[in-house]
């Protein structure tokens, strides 16, 4: 499948593409350039994420970085897939597999599962891509991290307005205001995203609120506030289209979606904040969270039923964690080491669809998530060009439900499951030269079954506490490096095996059950190339091949699926190219993706 994008806007220009050796956090937890980090990581940069974009999916962006690859289906009810290395591909909705952090905040709840459409791309000042063995010590489900990083305000106050205007009545208007004031520094972003959308039953909109507060209490001490909501009601959903009906006509929706008036309504409000301190050699950091999420969603059937859960999804969840933090230089050796608390509860309850309208309660439950995670990570400069890096995480995650809806046909389903596991990950870095560097590294890593994959099981009501946490072993090898300091090229290998892989046993009428399929093998290579010259004109280029299987057969909805076969939603290859120009006053560039 082709896809080719081009776009020409007019703006000020904002300064250099790339820098000659790109500041990295997510890898190490610390600042640290580019080439000292032995790890696949990708930066992108605010005008990379604004110039031309429409600021509403994290796909828009996210095509430039290999090893990711991000569905859009232009179904907002649905919200992307995103994978890392085959990781998170199994979804089909919400974001699995990978951690999803905004401004040092989780917008991956403790199960597992994120939103990726949380994310404020208009306030976004960088995206930072983290792969490989190093995710791992950002905790459950950490195939890959996601990081997006708030900008600060600007150094006058500013108010700066945008405005997107598309076919199907697609538009998207935005306003940030900003600026310093003494010892505080605030930025704010409101956004209304509107479409009819291309398909029928396809229309949406989302309101967006963004705000960052930074107060210097003292020289060593700053207290940072970020606060986010999201209104996304009725969001329509035009369902799945078989190849036959698609090639009849692409834009209809099934009869179902009008049936049942299918459509998906979120609300989400979050507020944390960190409080950070200098203190002698090393920095200390307090971070507080909390938020609610509400979704109602409406399916295409009925749920009548016995032990039918419903054809109405109605899901209100409190959430909220919390983490302390050290930082500090002993000699030659750079430690951070931490502990970070989780906790999300939910009521979920599950009406009959009675075409369109709530009807008779199927389901009532209460479900709680905890996660509890000690981490420790060190880098030892053991040489001039040589130094090892390495860390564990320890993670003890506890699902508990309790059930409301029993009757003589459907008893009672309460339960608790615990999930346990310590990741190590341990990596060398050798600096050939100022321009080149070489590395490897090695680790472990866990990811549990997300509510959402717990809540059915094949046969009876309830959750499916049957089912096991999938373990997964990491090797890369890798080397970065610029060349006459015009052009920069990232290269990694990398070899994963997976036990007790997830995957879809059944699928039917909207209801996902899930099992363990034992080992999967995910082997790969990525490649990344782009010019750093500063000048008008730019270059990027990204390609990854990833040879995803399963070394033993299972059955899937019935079908057997052999030995040796493909992860699905896994493409084995991925090409991105960009050309882009920044002239006085105006840019334009071309993108393609295959």
């Amino acid at each position: 499948m082709k896809r080719t994008a081009a776009a020409l806007a007019a703006l000020l220009p904002l300064g250099a593409f790339a820098q000659d050796d790109a500041v990295v956090i997510t890898a190490t937890r610390v600042p640290q350039p580019s080439l000292q980090v032995p790890a696949s990581v990708d930066r992108i940069e605010a005008e990379e994420i604004r110039e031309g974009r429409a600021q509403v999916n994290l796909s828009e962006s996210l095509g430039r970085v290999p090893g990711i690859v991000v569905q859009n289906r232009q179904n907002y009810a649905q919200d992307l897939q995103i994978s890392s290395r085959g990781f998170g591909a199994r979804s089909t909705f919400g974001v699995r597999g990978i951690r999803l952090i905004a401004d040092g905040i989780p917008a991956t709840m403790p199960d597992g599962q994120g939103q990726a459409a949380t994310f404020a791309l208009g306030s976004a000042q960088r995206i930072e891509v983290l792969r490989g063995p190093f995710s791992a010590l950002y905790g459950n489900a950490a195939g890959g991290v996601i990081s997006v990083e708030t900008r600060d305000g600007p150094e006058q106050p500013t108010v700066e307005g945008s405005l997107l205007a598309g076919d199907y009545d697609t538009w998207r208007a935005g306003l940030g205001f900003g600026g310093q004031w003494g010892a505080l520094n605030a930025i704010g972003d409101v956004s209304r995203f509107h479409t009819n959308g291309y398909r029928e039953h396809s229309a949406a909109v989302r309101d967006h609120l963004n705000a960052k507060l930074r107060y210097g209490l003292s020289a060593d001490t700053t207290l940072t506030l970020v606060a986010n909501s999201l209104r996304q009601p009725d969001t329509q959903d035009p369902l799945g289209l078989t190849q036959a009906d698609f090639a009849a006509d692409p834009r209809q929706a099934i009869d179902g979606a009008f049936l049942f008036n299918t459509r998906k309504t979120v609300n989400q409000d979050q507020l944390g904040g960190t409080l950070g301190h200098r203190l002698g050699q090393g920095r200390v950091e307090a971070t507080l969270y909390g938020g609610e999420r509400f979704v109602e969603q409406f399916l295409a059937f009925t749920g009548t039923a016995a032990l039918s859960s419903g054809g109405v999804v109605n899901l209100d969840r409190s959430y909220g964690g919390g983490a302390l933090r050290y930082f500090t230089d002993i000699g030659r050796v750079k430690l951070s080491a931490g502990v970070e608390h989780e906790r999300m509860a939910e009521r979920r309850r599950g009406f009959v669809n009675d075409f369109g309208v709530a009807g008779e309660l199927k389901r009532d439950e209460d479900n709680e998530v905890r996660s509890t995670d000690l981490f420790v990570q060190a880098e030892w400069r053991l040489a001039e060009r040589w130094s090892l890096h390495g860390g564990a995480r320890h993670s003890k995650v506890r699902f508990t439900s309790r059930d409301s809806f029993i009757t003589a046909t459907n008893p009672d389903d309460s339960g608790a499951r615990d999930f346990s596991a310590t990741t190590p990950v341990a990596g060398v870095l050798y600096r050939a030269s100022p321009r080149l560097t070489l590395y490897g590294n090695v680790g472990r890593g866990f990811e549990t079954p997300t509510f959402v994959e717990l809540a059915y099981r094949s046969v009876g009501s309830g959750l499916n506490f049957a089912l096991d946490a999938s373990e997964s072993r990491h090797a890369e090898l890798g080397a970065k490096m610029i060349v006459a300091s015009a052009l920069r090229i990232n290269a990694a290998l990398f070899d994963v095996v997976t036990k007790d892989e997830i995957v879809v046993e059944q699928n039917v009428g909207g209801r996902a059950v899930y099992r363990n399929a034992g080992h999967t093998d995910r082997r790969g290579l990525e490649l990344a190339a782009e010019t750093v010259t500063g000048g008008p004109w730019q270059a990027r280029l990204a390609w990854s091949y990833i040879e995803a299987t399963f070394r033993e057969g299972f059955v899937s909805n019935g079908v057997p699926v052999p030995a040796g076969s493909e992860l699905p939603g896994v493409p084995r290859s991925q090409l991105y190219g960009e050309l882009r120009y920044r002239g006085a006053g105006w840019y334009a560039q071309l993108e393609g993706l295959r």
